[in-house]
């Protein structure tokens, strides 16, 4: 099955100069991405965001920022070599300005939550990559903890900055599929929803705000449905929220049948496609036959811009070194024949949701051999 098909992956065009030059970012990358943090926590990028077409002077952006003249000279002579700033000449001495990749490291949310993760999350651990490939075990985890063998076990215990950017991360890249998904969702009218691996409780919110009459049973691990409880019941929606604490890998476990929705967002990207495939026949056991199961997920090939698909691709390292070891955001196809293989059919795939171009897939059991996936 042919699955790479964009042109930009079997053209190789640069030209050699620029090829090393690409390759020299590559081998200083962790000091240049220490740099950029250095640029945002001490204020460099701000004030000479303030001082807009004037630009500032190395004098001026000591004075305003209190950093020694030498921390200003490395971090910006390093940001003009990588086009975060420019230089506006001037015959007295030259003065700095914003160039565009410095906007979107000051301004760009999507920037902003990456580069928090990265470093929160992702950095220290990423030493152990080779390992964890090697070994399918997220070995980058210890360096917070050797007492679970995944991050969603950990979660709960990590440290409170860890947490506050691994949750930033998550609820950025989920929640902006949300207002798109629920009207197509509710146009079944459905009165009970299942939502697996619902995590703080925030669709199952929505969902309960969006529809009177809507109870919401969310199925994760022990640490996040207490996280979700409580959301729930400072929402005032403890009587239409519900949980059920379990391991969706656990052979025992057993998804409750009667529910009209079956709802995963960002759920199935945190398995490798044989444990999406074993996650899948068990929701096809608690389905009905006019339950619908509703998958909303991110794939990298359906992106419209390549810094999405890029990012996408970069996400699946931490799958590799910090989350379990043996998962990675997929394309479509892989994704599809997963669910394929399950014993389901794909009766709609919305492939444009939200600014970040997710894909809302409507399951189904398949009814006979000649059911085909449908996109």
């Amino acid at each position: 099955m042919a699955i790479y098909k964009n042109k930009n992956h079997t053209v190789d065009n640069i030209k050699a100069v620029d090829a090393k030059f690409e390759a020299q970012k590559i081998a200083f990358g962790p000091l240049v991405f220490q740099a950029v943090r250095a640029l945002l926590d001490l204020g460099l990028l701000k004030a000479i965001s303030d001082s807009g077409e004037k630009g500032l002077s190395i004098n001026e952006v000591v004075q305003k920022t209190s950093v020694s003249v030498y921390a200003a000279h490395v971090l910006l002579e390093l940001s003009l070599g990588m086009n975060i700033v420019k230089l506006l000449p001037h015959k007295v001495e030259d003065r700095f300005i914003l160039g565009k990749i410095g906007y979107f490291l000051l301004e760009d949310e999507m920037t902003k939550v990456n580069i928090n993760f990265v470093n929160d999350v992702c950095y220290k651990g990423a030493f152990e990559l080779t390992r964890s490939l090697k070994t399918g075990e997220p070995k980058g985890l210890e360096v917070f903890t050797d007492k679970h063998n995944t991050i969603y076990e950990a979660l709960s215990t990590l440290p409170k900055q860890v947490q506050k950017s691994w949750f930033e991360f998550d609820h950025y890249y989920s929640d902006i599929g949300f207002e798109e998904a629920l009207p197509i969702v509710f146009s079944h009218k459905p009165k009970k929803i299942i939502d697996i691996g619902g995590n703080t409780a925030k669709w199952a919110i929505r969902c309960c705000q969006y529809d009177p009459d809507v109870e919401v049973l969310i199925v994760d691990l022990p640490g996040q449905t207490n996280v979700a409880e409580s959301n729930a019941k400072q929402a005032g929606l403890a009587l239409r929220i519900s949980t059920l604490p379990c391991n969706m890998l656990e052979q025992e476990t057993a998804i409750p049948p009667g529910a009209d929705i079956i709802w995963m967002s960002q759920f199935l990207d945190c398995f490798s496609l044989e444990e999406i495939s074993s996650i899948m026949k068990k929701v096809g056991a608690a389905a009905g036959e006019n339950t619908s199961i509703y998958i909303l997920e991110p794939f990298w090939d359906k992106q419209r811009f390549e810094a999405a698909a890029f990012s996408l691709k970069a996400v699946s390292l931490y799958f590799t070194c910090m989350a379990n070891g043996n998962s990675k955001m997929y394309c479509y196809e892989q994704f599809a024949q997963a669910i394929q293989d399950a014993g389901f059919e794909i009766n709609e795939a919305h492939h444009s949701l939200g600014s970040h171009n997710y894909s809302l897939l409507r399951c189904q059991a398949l009814t006979s051999p000649a059911s085909r996936v449908k996109t």
